[in-house]
């Protein structure tokens, strides 16, 4: 199990989380409020569903508090230099969209 689960499903519960990152239940739902940057949907039966993105993050966190033995702070912060970048990407993406609407809108026109 492993990097393959994770591609071959959506949505995962806790203990499939558990069963692929390693990571203990609890530690799971504590970094889910510690860090914030896992956000499960909640079932109206209140199960928590991971999704991919969820579960990478807690194993960079992992990653980060096991083999880089930082503490939660740390952590904290090294998170926080790819969430900015990430905010970057997410920017540039919406401005190249923006960009190529305009385009399209002009070719349009041009071809009226």
């Amino acid at each position: 199990m492993g990097i393959e689960e994770i591609e071959q499903k959506d949505y995962f519960s806790i203990g499939d989380v558990k069963r692929i990152t390693g990571v203990p239940e609890y530690s799971v739902r504590y970094w889910e409020a510690e860090f914030g940057l896992i956000r499960p949907i909640r079932l109206e039966s209140g199960h928590r569903r991971y999704t991919k993105e969820d579960v990478y993050t807690i194993l960079k966190i992992k990653d980060l508090i096991y083999k880089h033995k930082l503490t939660l702070e740390g952590a904290k912060k090294q998170l926080s230099k790819y969430q900015f970048l990430s905010a970057n990407k997410a920017e540039k993406a919406h401005s190249d969209v923006k960009l190529l609407t305009e385009i399209k809108e002009t070719l349009e026109e041009l071809l009226k």
